[in-house]
C-alpha cells in the first residue's frame, strides 16, 4: 500500500479564538512617498530622493523627487532616511483551509503582510480555498495576494497514470495556479501528470517521489524542488560520506539549465531534524502570535523527536550542513532561488519565520541583495505570466515594505519596518503594532 507524508501541517487545528481583522477602510486612491530612497531590485542600486507614486493597485510614478509631480490630494508618506523596496514573498506557504476558525484565517495572513510578505504561494490546497483567494485579490480582506496550489497529487490521491491525468485536467479547469507534488508517486503516475500539465499549461512543484527522482523530475520539468527535496538524497547516493563536489556542480548546472527553481526552507528543516536547543525555540517571541493549543503541540512533537531512540544529532547535522552546502552552491552557479519558509509549521510563525529563513540564507553565503532578490524580483519572474510586480517600478503591482535602515548593508534592517504596502493598501506600523497586540491578547486570553 502507498504511503504519504505530509510534514506541511503536524497536527490538526483545534478550535482557536481570536479577533477577526478589521475590514478595510476606504483608502486614498493615490499615495505618494516621498523623499525616500528607493531599491528598486532590478539590479543591485539604491536611488537616493525619490518619489514612489501609487494609484489604486499600481505604481504610476518613480523618479527624483524634483522631478515627480504629487498629485493633489494625494496622501503623501515621507521618506527621509527611509528605504523602499519590493514587498517580499512566501513561496512555500499555507493558507488555512476553509473549515479552519475564520478569526484564525485572518490572523494568519495578516501575520504575513506584517512582515512585509505580500505574495504568498500556497502550497496545499483544500477545497472551496479558491473563494478566499478571490476575497484577497480584490482586496476585500487584508491580505497577500495569493497563488495557489491545487489539493496534492500523492500516493494516496493517486492509484493510477489515469487518475492523474484526470486530476491535473479538473485541477486547470477549477482554476489552481499550479500542482502540488507530494511523495508516493509512481513513476508512471508522475510521467502522467507531468505530461498533461504540459499539455494543459499548469505548472507543478513541491517533493521529488522517491520512485521518480530528482534528475528524472528535472528532465520533466518540476518547476521548483521546495526544500530542497531530492538535492541531498541524490548526491549521499553518489558518496554517503561527503558531497562529491563535481557531482554538486552537475546538480546545480543541470537546475539553473532546466530554469528549475528551488524554494529552500532552510530555518523549518533545522527545526524538523531537532539541531535546534529547545531552549532556544521557547525563546521565539512571535509564538504569542500563534493558538496556544498549535503552540503546545509543536513543542509536544519537538520533545518526541529528542527523546526518540532513533534520534541521532550528529547524523541531523551532517544533512544540515549538507543542505547549507548544496544552497551555496546553487547560489554560487545562478540556479534560480525563491524565498520561503512553509509557514504555519513546525515553530515557523507566518512571517516572522522568514527572518530567521533570511539568517540561514546569510549563513549559506548568499549576500543580501541575493537574498532579497529571492523574495522580489525572482518571485516576478516566477509568476510574469499571472501579473507585473517584484520591483519598483512604473506599472508593477503596488506591494512595497519602507524600512528604516538599507536592508543591503544588513538583511536585519528588514525588521525595521516603517510600514507595508500590500496592493496599494497602506498599513503604518502603528496600524501593524495594534493588530499584533489584538491577536496576542486574542490567543493569549481565549485558547
Amino acid at each position: 500500500m502507498k504511503t504519504f507524508l505530509c510534514t506541511a501541517l503536524l497536527g490538526a487545528l483545534l478550535t482557536v479564538s481570536g479577533a477577526a481583522a478589521p475590514a478595510p477602510t476606504n483608502e486614498p486612491d493615490v499615495i505618494a512617498f516621498i523623499n525616500v530612497t528607493v531599491i528598486p531590485m532590478d539590479r543591485e542600486r539604491v536611488l537616493e530622493k525619490h518619489t514612489v507614486v501609487v494609484q489604486g493597485e499600481r505604481i504610476v510614478a518613480v523618479g527624483p523627487a524634483d522631478e515627480v509631480d504629487v498629485p493633489e490630494g494625494a496622501l503623501t508618506i515621507d521618506g527621509t532616511g527611509k528605504y523602499l523596496l519590493p514587498g517580499l514573498a512566501e513561496m512555500h506557504g499555507h493558507v488555512p483551509p476553509p473549515n479552519a476558525p475564520p478569526a484564525y484565517t485572518d490572523a494568519v495572513l495578516f501575520l504575513y503582510a506584517a512582515n512585509g510578505i505580500t505574495t504568498v504561494r500556497g502550497m496545499l490546497g483544500a477545497d472551496n480555498q479558491l473563494e478566499l483567494r478571490e476575497k484577497a485579490n480584490k482586496g476585500e480582506i487584508i491580505s497577500p495576494t495569493l497563488y495557489l496550489a491545487g489539493p496534492s497529487f500523492n500516493g494516496n490521491a493517486i492509484n493510477s497514470p489515469e487518475e492523474a491525468v484526470a486530476k491535473v485536467r479538473q485541477q486547470k479547469a477549477e482554476g489552481w495556479n499550479l500542482l502540488k507534488i507530494h511523495p508516493g508517486l509512481t513513476v508512471e503516475e508522475y510521467d502522467a501528470m507531468a505530461r498533461t500539465a504540459h499539455e494543459e499549461g499548469i505548472r507543478f512543484g513541491g517533493h521529488v517521489p522517491a520512485d521518480v527522482g530528482l534528475m528524472h523530475a528535472i528532465e520533466m520539468g518540476q518547476e521548483t524542488f521546495d526544500h530542497l527535496d531530492g538535492y541531498v538524497e541524490y548526491l549521499m547516493q553518489i558518496n554517503e560520506a561527503a558531497i562529491d563536489e563535481e557531482a554538486l556542480d552537475e546538480l546545480v548546472r543541470r537546475t539553473k539549465e532546466a530554469g528549475a527553481w528551488v524554494v529552500p526552507t532552510m530555518a523549518l528543516w533545522e527545526a524538523l531534524y531537532g539541531t535546534i536547543d529547545i531552549e532556544d525555540l521557547r525563546a521565539y517571541d512571535e509564538l504569542k502570535y500563534m493558538p496556544r493549543n498549535q503552540v503546545q503541540g509543536w513543542f509536544s512533537n519537538y520533545e518526541q523527536r529528542l527523546s526518540s531512540p532513533q534520534f541521532d544529532r550528529a547524523e541531523a547535522l551532517r544533512i544540515i550542513q549538507a543542505r547549507m552546502q548544496v544552497l551555496q552552491a546553487l547560489h554560487e552557479g545562478g540556479a534560480g532561488i525563491l524565498m520561503g519558509t512553509d509557514a504555519p509549521q513546525l515553530f515557523s510563525v507566518p512571517g516572522f519565520s522568514l527572518h530567521r529563513e533570511l539568517e540561514r540564507m546569510e549563513a549559506a553565503g548568499m549576500p543580501p541583495y541575493a537574498i532579497i532578490e529571492s523574495g522580489t524580483r525572482n518571485v516576478g519572474v516566477y509568476f510574469a505570466n499571472e501579473d507585473d510586480f517584484g520591483t519598483v517600478a512604473t506599472g508593477q503591482r503596488a506591494d512595497l515594505v519602507l524600512v528604516n535602515a538599507n536592508p543591503l548593508d544588513n538583511i536585519r534592517h528588514l525588521q525595521q519596518r516603517s510600514g507595508v504596502m500590500v496592493r496599494g493598501r497602506w498599513l503604518s506600523e502603528k496600524a501593524i503594532q495594534d493588530r499584533l497586540t489584538e491577536i496576542e491578547v486574542s490567543y493569549r486570553d481565549g485558547s
